[in-house]
């Protein structure tokens, strides 16, 4: 009973402390909800929303405290794989109803708030609490240069598709399928590269502030798996829900995929870059936010492909319309450019949200003829 109590009474009062956490009182009701009234889906869409919201914050506070016995590179790299995970359910979920648009949209969409809108957000945030943040731009260099490698594979199929039209299907999808298994190989030499043999230069500067005692580990691993499941089960409901609910407010199916679900699905990983940076451990947000960028661009991407050929109605190809894989190289050189410094301030935020405002107002405004 004690060692119970030891382990809860940190979890417990930070539920009492952040009233961000009171919202938790909305994922059984969207449960609920999804189970008596399926039909109202614009309701669900806003409770699911508002539940993803308290989850993606116990999220955020569980993986700093595991990232304070890790390190920032293992922090950044746990945090950005729980949270794919809710962009992953659902690519799956409308992978298995054949709504091919949506998910290449959600993945190029997820690449784009990763590079542009959390590292802006992140730079921002921190910077009107510190005069200038650095942190280890060899890290950065090495998630770009991932994120470049993702993006001519983005390009290529539809480049060699509008060069020669004769089984264009059939050759698209065995390339598809080649390069999937390229970028999953690359991912894993990455993180063999960045986590075993060269893990010495990829250690961030310790600026961080001193802040609250971090969670005992059972419990902040406890609270992951839990949380995890729950972000689960809502995204679940939001997926079932998002499409007649855009209809309703007049958005379309790209910007709902590239801009709603993108910032819907990345609402923990988000949490935690923003926390991270209010605290001056940009390490920890550059890493989240570029890691989740090249995990999803290199592993989450190519295996939909793959899945495709078991879950999905149809094969699945890694060729995405024009603008998509414009945005997500102007994403990338972005990046690239402001994280090549390992320094950032305020204004650095300001600009690269401005991109990412650019491509929101387009989308919104002019949503590109998919195929």
């Amino acid at each position: 009973m004690p060692i119970r109590s030891y382990l809860m009474n940190p979890l417990l009062k930070e539920i009492r402390r952040n009233p961000v956490l009171w919202l938790l009182a909305f994922v059984p009701v969207v449960l609920i909800a999804q189970h008596v009234k399926p039909e109202a889906h614009t309701l669900l869409f806003v409770l699911s929303v508002l539940a993803i919201v308290p989850l993606a914050a116990l999220l955020s506070h569980a993986t700093e405290s595991v990232a304070a016995k890790t390190g920032d590179t293992v922090g950044g790299l746990l945090n950005a794989t729980l949270g794919n995970l809710t962009e992953l359910v659902i690519a799956l979920a409308a992978l298995r109803a054949g709504q091919y648009t949506l998910v290449k949209a959600s993945v190029a969409g997820a690449i784009v708030a990763n590079t542009l809108f959390l590292l802006g957000a992140s730079f921002l945030l921190g910077g009107l609490r510190h005069h200038v943040q650095e942190y280890n731009r060899i890290n950065a260099r090495l998630q770009t240069s991932l994120l470049f490698l993702a993006t001519i594979a983005m390009l290529i199929p539809s480049a060699v598709s509008e060069a020669d039209n004769m089984a264009v299907s059939a050759f698209t999808q065995q390339l598809s399928v080649g390069l999937s298994a390229l970028l999953i190989a690359a991912y894993g030499l990455g993180l063999l590269f960045s986590l075993k043999t060269h893990r010495e230069i990829f250690g961030g500067a310790d600026h961080a502030e001193a802040g609250e005692a971090p969670w005992p580990i059972r419990l902040a691993l406890a609270t992951l798996a839990g949380v995890t499941l729950l972000v689960a089960l809502v995204s679940e409901v939001f997926v079932e829900s998002v499409q007649q609910a855009a209809t309703a407010f007049g958005m379309t199916p790209a910007f709902v995929g590239f801009i709603v679900v993108a910032l819907v699905g990345g609402a923990a990983e988000m949490a935690s870059a923003f926390s991270a940076a209010g605290k001056n451990r940009m390490d920890l947000s550059v890493s989240i936010g570029l890691g989740s960028a090249s995990q999803i661009a290199l592993f989450v991407a190519p295996m939909l492909v793959l899945l495709s050929y078991v879950i999905g109605p149809a094969p699945m190809d890694l060729q995405f319309w024009p603008g998509a894989v414009v945005m997500v190289l102007i994403s990338t050189v972005t990046a690239f450019l402001v994280t090549s410094s390992g320094r950032s301030a305020w204004f650095v935020g300001v600009l690269v949200m401005m991109v990412y405002l650019i491509f929101a107002m387009t989308l919104y405004l002019l949503p590109p003829r998919i195929q």
